[in-house]
């Protein structure tokens, strides 16, 4: 008896001995997770962590860590195994699954870690869409522990198993312990998470308001608003109707004029007076700038897109989000460009340079150009759909030559304007220099006329404009108008003009796309017209044109 009484006492001392042993593995364990675990900063870290530290310790040979959304009904990956050679991970693991399915909820539930056989679940009626997902895969059992933070259910870590006894439950006391340290290293991820993304924030917004002010220290360089709209000449007055008609809209308004009508000004005109007044209206050149930068310069660009993206960028369409956009010289802009702008235009969103997702965006757009964009659709230089996207409510404004009446008007802004600025007392112009303007030509238009005024204030030192020095016209000019001007009979040029308006109208004649109502001439007119210059069906016809020209 004594002796099997020994023999009892130092198998029990064996097993105690055992026992700490194992705790004392496990504290070890714990303590070298939860030293890594506490260096985690983001899914990656906490992603090699899982892989290298944990999941071997349980014979798993895959997991997933699912989080718990904010209200409680659903959950998703947060992060899980990649696909390994050969086997594919499913793409139902990546979506929503709902919280009381069978397994997620009797985890939360458990006090500790619960093991399932594959084999009974796939028994099971109604059963998670991930399960026999798994069981393809070729697993046999299935070990789930609640993920907590203070006592707050955080999710859920699944560990997949290749055998029915790849799991045991003396594995328990460590899985929870290290389950524990997940529930905080998880927390500690999102945080930083969120914490960089509030800082992406702060600096979109940093680079927006920088951007935002720089447009408002140009605009009050520059003014703007109707008030810099100068004239009551019956020509401008049709520009100020068809202003007041569209700007409370949210309509697309082109812009068309010689260079220097002030395109511009009208485009804030109708911005000021519009429901998006409250924001700035942001505007590009789309001929100043390259081809390779614009659009980056419209949509923005992501880190590392292209050589020397070195941030983000927001573009102007964002900075322009429920407000205007002005794009002046819209004919310049490259073909490859004009099919993204259309999107822009249609479906209102964008997106930026290597990003990939689009940015909702409603932005109101004005266009303007001085180039005839039919003839560049004619020429298969701009698209046609992204032409009749922005003639929605064209306004053609009037060159100088043809509102003459208005340029005492604008004399006097520009005088006013360039003596505050230049501090000097000047309020008149002499009625000789006056009418120098007035019988000027004035082929750049009111900014021709506005860099006149303020050369002549800057050399005026008195009250009064005496003079103002118009500028000669130079040789290449004079040659360039010359060739233009060359000496031909009237009968060559008359056939020339009526051949190319029938061209124009199809070769139709009389109608009301026919070229006598183009000409604003009755038909039978035209004919006799045409018959005494010669002009026969074959000139027209198939464009085959024998006659001289």
């Amino acid at each position: 008896m004594p002796k099997n009484g020994s023999s009892a006492r130092a198998t029990g001392s064996k097993e105690v001995l055992a026992q700490l042993r194992q705790k004392e593995n496990e504290q070890a364990i714990l303590l070298c997770v939860a030293a890594r675990i506490a260096t985690a900063r983001n899914r990656n870290d906490l992603w090699n962590i899982i892989n290298e530290d944990i999941l071997g310790l349980f014979n798993g040979v895959y997991y997933t860590l699912c989080l718990l959304h904010e209200e409680e009904q659903t959950h998703s990956p947060f992060l899980y195994s990649r696909q390994q050679a050969g086997k594919k991970i499913s793409p139902v693991l990546h979506k929503e699954h709902p919280v009381n399915d069978g397994i997620f909820d009797a985890a939360l539930a458990a006090p500790g870690p619960l093991i399932f056989r594959m084999a009974d679940l796939m028994a099971r009626k109604h059963k998670p869409s991930y399960i026999p997902h798994w069981h393809k895969m070729g697993i046999r059992s299935l070990m789930v522990v609640k993920i907590a933070n203070r006592n707050e259910h955080k999710g859920v870590l699944y560990l997949y198993g290749e055998k029915a006894s790849s799991f045991h439950t003396g594995q328990s006391g460590l899985l929870t312990g290290i389950a524990d340290l997940l529930g905080t290293g998880m927390c500690n991820v999102l945080a930083n998470e969120q914490i960089e993304q509030q800082m992406e924030e702060i600096e979109r917004y940093k680079q927006q308001l920088e951007e935002e002010n720089h447009y408002l220290l140009e605009e009050q360089r520059s003014g703007g608003g109707f008030s810099n709209l100068v004239g009551e000449s019956k020509e401008i007055q049709k520009v100020y109707r068809l202003v007041s008609q569209v700007a409370p809209s949210g309509a697309t308004v082109l812009l068309l004029g010689e260079t220097g009508t002030g395109k511009e000004l009208v485009a804030r005109a109708i911005h000021e007076a519009s429901p998006r007044r409250e924001k700035l209206m942001i505007k590009v050149n789309c001929a100043a700038i390259p081809a390779s930068l614009i659009e980056s310069e419209l949509f923005g660009h992501e880190k590392g897109s292209f050589t020397g993206a070195l941030d983000r960028r927001i573009g102007k369409f964002e900075l322009a989000n429920n407000s205007t956009i002005f794009l002046d010289e819209i004919g310049e802009l490259p073909q490859e460009l004009q099919s993204k702008l259309l999107r822009a235009l249609q479906e209102k969103e964008i997106e930026r340079v290597g990003g990939k997702t689009t940015i909702k965006v409603n932005v109101r757009i004005i266009a303007a150009t001085n180039k005839q964009l039919e003839t560049e659709v004619a020429a298969n230089r701009f698209r046609s759909d992204l032409y009749y996207r922005l003639n929605v409510f064209p306004i053609h404004l009037p060159p100088l030559r043809k509102r003459k009446e208005d340029i005492p008007a604008l004399v006097s802004y520009f005088i006013e304007r360039f003596a505050r600025q230049s501090g000097k007392k000047i309020n008149n112009i002499s009625h000789k220099a006056l009418e120098k303007l007035m019988g000027y030509s004035w082929p750049g238009n009111v900014r021709e006329l506005e860099h006149l005024v303020e050369r002549a204030v800057l050399l005026t030192n008195t009250t009064t404009i005496r003079d103002i020095q118009l500028p000669e016209r130079s040789h290449l000019l004079h040659t360039a108008n010359m060739k233009d001007l060359q000496v031909r009979p009237l009968a060559d040029v008359e056939r020339d003009y009526i051949l190319k308006v029938v061209k124009l109208s199809g070769g139709r004649i009389s109608g009301p796309n026919g070229a006598a109502l183009k000409l604003q001439l009755p038909a039978t007119t035209l004919i006799s017209k045409m018959q005494k210059l010669g002009i026969k069906k074959e000139h027209f016809i198939d464009g085959q044109e024998t006659g001289v020209l």
